[in-house]
């Protein structure tokens, strides 16, 4: 079995963390940006993040987060958020491929001129489930370099939304989309069992 095998074999849904463990801020920072790596709608990477040590933060995100242990026992939670105008970065984005030798100039003003012409006049909920699926790509990220940090992890979609955009004065184009609890367990997880491939696997 591979090392990568292996963290996804070992990562399981974490509910009970040492309350007493601190994760120093530039390791997050670094898992942060390792997961970035991932994949995103014409590389738009309409993710963004809200990192939460603060305890009485914490606290008050529990009462948001359905009452949730993990919320407060777990030395951080990553809020990723979605940006339904990530698509204003695009020139940001395409001419920093240029300068690293990605791509060349014309590819990235075609791009470019395509994403503009596109992306502003999708309809906000087409703008928010490419946001929400780009989301769904680096969590998987986060949970699997946790994990082989030595962290764990769980993801949590149960919370106010609307309270949460309020109390951390979200602009109109971002919204919450989960939040993923992070830090040592102390009490191990539930194994849980997945359904065959081959019922839910067609081959042509």
């Amino acid at each position: 079995m591979s090392q990568l095998e292996q963290v996804m074999k070992s990562r399981k849904s974490v509910r009970v963390y040492d309350s007493t463990h601190k994760m120093d801020k530039q390791e997050l920072i670094e898992i942060l940006e390792m997961a970035t790596s991932a994949p995103s709608s014409s590389n738009l990477q309409s993710w963004r993040f809200i990192v939460i040590q603060d305890q009485e933060i914490k606290k008050e995100l529990r009462a948001i987060g359905n009452n949730q242990a993990q919320i407060e026992d777990s030395s951080a939670i990553i809020a990723v958020l979605g940006d339904t105008e990530a698509y204003r970065n695009v020139e940001k984005i395409y001419e920093q491929n240029v300068s690293l030798g990605y791509m060349d100039q014309t590819i990235a003003d075609r791009t470019i001129s395509n994403t503009q012409s596109i992306y502003p006049n999708l309809p906000k909920q087409t703008l928010a489930q490419i946001a929400s699926y780009d989301a769904g790509l680096i969590s998987m990220q986060i949970l699997l370099l946790a994990k082989e940090r030595g962290y764990d992890t769980v993801v949590m979609g149960g919370f106010d939304k609307a309270a949460f955009a309020k109390r951390f004065d979200l602009p109109e184009n971002q919204f919450p989309i989960t939040l993923i609890a992070i830090g040592k367990a102390t009490a191990p997880a539930f194994n849980t069992s997945r359904l065959p491939v081959d019922k839910i696997t067609k081959f042509y």
